[in-house]
């Protein structure tokens, strides 16, 4: 009888959530096999009692069992009932895996309320740990958009919508070594944690920038309104299919099939479309930095072999651009206001055409294709054309979605200009791509406008540079940032006392992250779950890293890495439009992020300092970023930068620039005596300056500190 009852129950599922399976056509060995899911729904238990290839024991709360529908589900299946808080569910949780028989249990303990992975329990992983049990992790995709969740609010909800179970290949979790059995609790949770985190990482689907838009504007309905920027519109995700289209298709019009193509706009919902389109129609988008000046964009033009700039009159006037357009050379400047005329009855049918069944309309949709060109600073040279494909953009969403509970709850503000792989990724894809509402904002310089902004418009996310957190903080009223529930800090250390004054003045615990263009850039960032002041966080979920000695330096060791959101390679300048793959002394496929890194017994990764800003003083390494810290905790309200001079007795010594007109080597001294640091850090010459010179991006400018100091 339950065969029968099994059989029509999981035709009717197959049905009406079109249920899709993949990973459990595998071999299972299901003898001490411990099954773990994130939990969607209440119809999770069901889902898995169908549709895995074999029998298991659902570990399942007691307070369930108090459920006349609950009851009556679980009388189909075998179950064993416990209470969290009774000293003995884990010794009855062993005895049961240890019979044989396999063993479904949710980790977390209850169902997501956010959409996202919630709060993992260190029980099961102690069960795992303890038992040697193998462990197949099961995602469930789906449940949550459904009427059975727990999610309230702006989450989208479907009658029957489509469910994916997807189960990764099989692990164990090994019985950490610790002095206290609380210890090793401790640390097979995390490897817990960590597994699930990896488990909702792995299990993203594979697909295009515009693949991506297509299926999330499915979710959450085309008249979703989610881009609001400074023009004061609100696009649905149907308005940004109607951008991309048209933006799109008058990029083909003026480009051939596979070339780059510059993109030179400001932070608007039609930039992102045109990203978006250009790529969807076969064609190389470019993101051009119009801070960098004509002969940065000229040197970046040279490096990807860029023949057609597309940007705006408009933007061009109000950004005062004109004689920086006009330098550059051999390039040709297509506007917007020109094309627009352009679009004839025929474009104009094929945009429609493209509304009605847009997914015939996209021309590649390779995940490993190119998907956008960007531009490193240029801070310690000519900038470097940083290819990154789909696949790496979308993965490094996935990976932090995996261990960030962002939800369509949530409204992104975001100022970082898109040209910046931290403005594009975290600012502008991520939000898109995952239902959260976003604000773009031109200018992240406007340190009154944007803690209104986010008052007004009632923003619960914020990423910015240590630089310009600071300046927010700064102008800002105490209650600006009432709604903020994250502010991520990239792109440059977060100072201490940016941190404190953060802490203090907004009561906000800002979360430091670290990551390189070339990787998308996030690569480790620290989360509410696994947090570590001081540190940039752990690594994102799937990637590998290797610490390579460098000479000299006793801490650490150079940061190499490989994962899926690594970019495919360079353009440069002295190579132009020709793709060079990453070299790195760990291997093929491995990238040399050029930092010093050390990495605590718990993944905690701290940042050394930059191998190209270590000075050689009469043979010793020094750092130029500890020279910074020196000089911050002398003068903690001022700006300070560290660079070198070349110097004949001694090899280079150090100049610090600083904005604070009192500071003096007695003070740098006391200082590095406070902080331990040899006295060889201390900088010989102090040069007052009313400003650091700073790039775009909102870092200092190296190579401009570097030429004030040659000129001294």
């Amino acid at each position: 009888m339950k065969k029968i009852i099994r059989f029509v129950l999981k035709s009717i599922f197959q049905i009406l959530f079109r249920v899709r399976v993949s990973g459990l056509d595998k071999q299972i060995d299901t003898g001490k096999l411990l099954v773990i899911a994130n939990h969607e729904s209440f119809l999770d238990g069901l889902l898995l009692g169908l549709f895995l290839p074999f029998d298991p024991v659902f570990v399942v709360h007691t307070g369930v069992t108090r459920n006349f529908f609950f009851r009556l589900v679980l009388s189909q299946v075998d179950y064993l009932a416990v209470d969290p808080t009774s000293p003995m569910a884990i010794k009855r949780i062993i005895k049961l895996v240890e019979s044989g028989r396999p063993v479904v249990i949710f980790p977390e303990g209850r169902i997501t309320v956010t959409g996202s992975l919630m709060k993992v329990y260190e029980g099961p992983a102690f069960v795992a740990a303890r038992t040697g049990a193998t462990i197949l992790p099961v995602r469930l995709d789906g449940p949550a958009r459904s009427y059975f969740s727990r999610i309230s609010g702006k989450s989208p909800r479907r009658l029957f919508p489509r469910v994916t179970i997807s189960a990764l290949d099989t692990t164990v979790i090994n019985m950490p070594a610790g002095d206290t059995t609380k210890l090793r609790r401790r640390k097979a949770g995390e490897a817990m944690r960590k597994l699930m985190q990896k488990m909702i990482f792995e299990s993203h689907p594979k697909q295009t920038l515009y693949s991506g838009l297509l299926d999330i504007m499915a979710i959450h309905g085309r008249g979703r309104r989610v881009v609001e920027d400074v023009k004061q519109i609100e696009y649905s995700y149907s308005e940004l299919l109607k951008m991309t289209l048209a933006l799109g298709r008058l990029v083909a019009k003026n480009s051939a099939p596979d070339e780059c193509v510059g993109i030179l706009m400001p932070n608007l919902a039609a930039t992102v479309c045109m990203l978006i389109g250009t790529g969807a129609q076969g064609r190389v988008p470019a993101m051009l930095n119009y801070k960098a000046g004509a002969a940065g964009m000229q040197d970046a033009c040279t490096a990807a072999n860029i023949r057609t700039i597309f940007s705006s009159r408009a933007f061009i006037e109000q950004a005062k651009l004109e004689a920086d357009v006009a330098g550059i050379q051999g390039v040709k400047i297509l506007y917007l206001e020109d094309l627009r005329p352009s679009m004839s009855v025929g474009d104009k049918l094929w945009v429609v055409f493209g509304m009605l069944f847009p997914r015939m309309m996209e021309k590649n949709s390779n995940p490993e294709s190119t998907a956008v060109v960007l531009f490193t600073s240029g801070s310690e040279g000519k900038p470097k054309g940083v290819v990154l494909s789909h696949r790496a953009l979308l993965s490094n969403i996935a990976q932090i979605r995996s261990i960030i509970d962002f939800s369509s709850e949530d409204k992104v503000l975001n100022a970082l200009p898109i040209f910046h792989s931290f403005g594009l990724t975290g600012g502008a894809l991520l939000p898109i791509m995952t239902g959260m509402n976003l604000f773009l904002y031109p200018t992240p310089l406007h340190y009154r406008v944007i803690p209104e902004i986010a008052y007004d418009r009632s923003c619960s996310v914020l990423f910015g540079t240590s630089t310009f957190l600071a300046n927010y903080a700064k102008f800002a009223h105490p209650y600006d940032f009432y709604r903020l529930r994250y502010v991520v800090a990239g792109a440059e250390k977060l100072s201490v006392a940016v941190r404190d004054l953060w802490f203090e003045k907004f009561g906000i615990r800002i979360l430091e992250g670290y990551g390189a263009t070339e990787t998308a850039p996030v690569l480790a960032v620290n989360t509410p779950m696994a947090f570590r002041s001081g540190t940039v966080g752990q690594l994102l979920p799937c990637i590998e890293h290797r610490l390579i000695p460098v000479p000299g330096i006793d801490k650490g060791g150079m940061l190499h890495v490989k994962g899926p959101n690594v970019m495919s390679g360079y353009y440069r300048y002295d190579n132009p439009g020709v793709l060079q793959a990453p070299s790195s002394e760990a291997g093929e496929g491995w990238y040399e992020t050029g930092d010093v890194v050390s990495i605590d017994d718990d993944g905690f990764v701290s940042i050394v300092g930059r191998v190209k800003r270590f000075a050689k003083i009469a043979g010793e390494m020094v750092s130029l970023e500890v020279v910074e810290k020196l000089a911050v905790q002398a003068s903690p309200a001022a700006q300070h930068g560290a660079t070198t001079q070349p110097d004949g007795a001694r090899g280079e010594v150090i100049v610090l620039f600083t904005t604070d007109a009192t500071l003096t080597r007695e003070a740098l001294s006391a200082s590095a005596k406070t902080l331990g640091m040899p006295e060889i850090a201390v900088p010989r010459k102090i040069q007052r300056v009313d400003a650091l010179p700073l790039l775009g991006t909102g870092k200092t400018d190296y190579v401009t500190l570097k030429k004030m100091a040659e000129g001294l």
